[in-house]
Parts: structure tokens; sequence; C-alpha cells
């Protein structure tokens, strides 16, 4: 079993052992799950594309194939 220790800004380090069986990686986020016994479960937090939805902004003006295609002529 791993173990670590809790440091004084309330932080543990993840053994080794446990971030490969989780596969996990700098930067991942991590849920812990309460079990209702007194103990907890640690499970990569995985999500669904979904949630990326809102980050890219819509364009204010919608630009039709055609005059997409207007543009690249002018260039030839």
């Amino acid at each position: 079993m791993a173990t670590t220790t809790l440091n004084s800004k309330g932080q543990i380090t993840i053994p080794v052992q446990v971030r490969s069986t989780l596969g996990l990686r700098p930067g991942d986020e991590i849920e812990f799950v309460d079990l209702e016994n007194g103990q907890f479960a640690i499970v990569a937090a995985t999500y669904s594309v979904e949630r990326l939805k809102g980050m890219i902004r819509k364009r204010k003006v919608i630009v039709s194939i055609d005059d997409m295609n207007a543009v690249f002529a002018l260039k030839e």
C-alpha cells in the first residue's frame, strides 16, 4: 500500500505507483469521492467533450463560402 504525508499547507504528494496506475500527468485533475464510511477514493477526473462548449466564441460576422472563395481568388 502506498502512503504519503500531509504537509503544513494541506498538500500531499501522490506516490508514483498511484500516479502511474491512474495515468496521471502534471496538470491533470483528480476527484476525491466520499465513500460515506470515513474513506475516500481518488479518481482521475475525466470529462465529456461537452465541457469545452463555449470556450471558443462565435464569430460576430458570418462569412459565406462564396465570400471566402472571393478572397482567395483575389490572392491568385
